[in-house]
C-alpha cells in the first residue's frame, strides 16, 4: 500500500486551525492556511512553491522561488523566480522579486525591489541604440 521509498515530491498543509512557531525549511510544496510564526525557506533556484491564502498568516520573512499570496505576511519576501499577489494579498515589509504578478486589490506596504536571476548578472552584450532626429527645414 505505502510502498514508496524516499524522493517523492509533496504538498505540506497548515491547516487553518494550525499556528507553527519556528522556521519551515521545505523542497516542494508548501500551503499556508493557518499561521507560521518564523521564517520560511526553500532552496533558491529549485522549483519549490509556497502559497499563502486567504486565511493564511505569516509572521516572518519568506525566502521561496515561487511565492503566491492571498493572505497577510509580516515581513520581507524574496522570490528568485516568480510571485503572484492575488487581490486579498497584503504584505508588511519589501518584496524581492525576478518577476511578479499584482492583482488589483493586492497591497505592499514597503519596497518592490527588482532583483534578478544570478545568471542575468552577468555580464550580457550591449547593444548600440541609435537615435535619428528628423530635419528641419
Amino acid at each position: 500500500m505505502f510502498n514508496k521509498v524516499g524522493g517523492g515530491s509533496g504538498i505540506t498543509l497548515i491547516a487553518n486551525n494550525c499556528e507553527l512557531s519556528g522556521d519551515v525549511h521545505f523542497s516542494d510544496q508548501l500551503q499556508i492556511n493557518g499561521t507560521v510564526k518564523g521564517n520560511i525557506y526553500a532552496v533558491e533556484g529549485s522549483k519549490a512553491v509556497v502559497t499563502v491564502s486567504e486565511k493564511g498568516r505569516v509572521k516572518g520573512e519568506i525566502r521561496v522561488p515561487n511565492v503566491i499570496i492571498n493572505g497577510k505576511v509580516y515581513g520581507d519576501v524574496y522570490s528568485d523566480k516568480h510571485i503572484e499577489l492575488a487581490a486579498k494579498a497584503e504584505i508588511k515589509g519589501n518584496v524581492y522579486y525576478n518577476l511578479i504578478e499584482m492583482v488589483m486589490g493586492s497591497r505592499v506596504d514597503g519596497n518592490l525591489v527588482h532583483a534578478k536571476e544570478k545568471k542575468d548578472a552577468e555580464p550580457r552584450a550591449t547593444s548600440k541604440v541609435t537615435t535619428v532626429t528628423p530635419k528641419t527645414a
